[in-house]
């Protein structure tokens, strides 16, 4: 069957294991079906997710202009230690920014290729967890907001990393940890404006991708260099198809490629 329409990161549902969905502007397609059949993707052109025109892609689905006017763009979308909405100061627009800082927020640890700690809005638990690949996650803190979501993620990067190597985290050489151990070993270095929301008694949230096959090594497909692209598709996770050559897809990081998918 053939699909076509603007990439955007696949939408999930938390199960054993995890369905996930494309979602086009007038189609949708379970991913899972998809597993163990031939995948064609064949770019077409651009369309920036906020103007919708056939720009070249810069960042996080915009086109240059549009990242750098977009409030869905701000610097403290990848910094929330940098959110100001909560002192009523605008960076790019405050009612937008209002909206997404001024709202409980959890502060994490995660196993996907290694411990770390991250940010997300209470309402993206677990969606943010798989979107890392994330096998294990543990929420250490509730927050009333962004600033101080960040402000504890700067604080703990000090003694856990804030990163994931993608690589290790598709070629799944992973190793258990208990994160409840981790939350009480950095209880101590939660800034004082943040101890009090610190979650004492929650455990791990375990999660289970549709994977057929772990690739050895991964080479990962760039729709700009390889417009057209042919493969098995034998897993899903993160926000990656893995397919049987251990060519790896990046669905998140291709937002805003037109594309076509052809499933055989």
């Amino acid at each position: 069957m053939l699909y076509e329409g603007v990439l955007r990161k696949m939408q999930t549902e938390l199960g054993s294991p995890i369905q996930y969905f494309l979602v086009f502007e007038n189609d949708f397609l379970n991913m899972n079906q998809a597993l163990n059949k031939q995948l064609k993707i064949e770019f077409i052109k651009y369309q920036c997710l906020n103007c919708g025109e056939n720009r070249p892609i810069y960042r996080q689905g915009f086109c240059k202009s549009c990242f750098y006017e977009t409030p869905a763009a701000g610097e403290w979308i990848m910094k929330p230690e940098l959110s100001k909405a909560h002192l009523d100061q605008e960076d790019r627009d405050l009612e937008y920014e209002k909206k997404v800082q001024l709202q409980p927020h959890i502060v994490y640890l995660a196993n996907s290729s290694n411990v770390k700690v991250g940010v997300t809005r209470k309402s993206q638990v677990p969606t943010r967890w798989i979107d890392q690949g994330a096998h294990e996650a543990i929420a250490i803190a509730e927050v009333p907001n962004r600033y101080l979501a960040g402000i504890t993620e700067v604080a703990l990067k000090d003694f856990v990393s804030d990163k994931t190597s993608w690589q290790k985290m598709l070629t799944n050489r992973l190793e258990d940890v208990d994160l409840v151990e981790w939350r009480e070993r950095l209880k101590d270095n939660i800034p004082e404006e943040a101890k009090e929301f610190f979650l004492e008694n929650n455990g791990e949230t375990e999660l289970e991708f549709p994977v057929l096959q772990y690739p050895e090594k991964v080479k990962s497909l760039n729709l700009s260099k390889t417009p057209s692209y042919s493969g098995m598709l034998k897993g899903i996770k993160g926000q990656y198809l893995i397919f049987e050559d251990s060519t790896v897809f990046n669905v998140r990081g291709s937002e805003g490629y037109y594309v076509g998918i052809d499933i055989r």
